[in-house]
């Protein structure tokens, strides 16, 4: 089942999207987006290593994204691969992109995403474009997926499609 795993900054939405995916035949993979630029991102990168220890096969990519899908997946996540195609200059290559992904889209796949514009906007425009890209790109997900879930407060709730596990 194609699902897609949305929510508020640590609500709970890489635990869960864990607990969804092992329900997947093994081998089952992790496509990562994220790039350790600092400490505290080592230090995030190093604790989600340990939560999937031994389950999953890792896979590393901060852009081309849609080259590594692969049946019985997990992404984590798309707003990090949404900064990394700023941060690198492919703005203009994003829309090809997840049109791309979502033609390569495998059956069994979980995409963890986030909902960034529900409480303010930003003061610069680098900060809204980024905000309005990913609404776009949450929106055409949300669509291409069998499920959405949106985890609240580490609660899911069943957005579209069947619910999954209680958590």
């Amino acid at each position: 089942m194609r699902t897609l795993v949305t929510g508020g900054v640590k609500s709970g939405k890489s635990g869960y999207a864990l607990v969804l995916a092992e329900e997947f035949a093994e081998p089952r993979f992790f496509l990562a987006t994220a790039e350790a630029f600092d400490d505290e991102m080592k230090a995030r990168i190093a604790r989600h290593c340990e939560d999937r220890a031994g389950r999953f096969t890792t896979v590393e990519e901060p852009l081309a994204i849609q080259d590594k899908l692969c049946e019985r997946m997990l992404l984590d996540c798309v707003p990090l691969w949404l900064n990394n195609m700023l941060y690198y200059g492919r703005e203009a290559q994003v829309e090809g992109a997840v049109t791309e992904f979502i033609e390569r889209l495998p059956r069994d796949i979980v995409i963890v995403t986030n909902e960034i514009g529900w409480g303010f906007i930003p003061a610069d425009p680098l900060s809204r474009r980024y905000g309005d890209l990913l609404g776009l790109v949450n929106a055409r997900l949300a669509s291409a997926c069998d499920r959405v879930v949106l985890m609240v407060a580490g609660i899911p709730l069943a957005v579209k499609g069947p619910p999954g596990p209680a958590r």
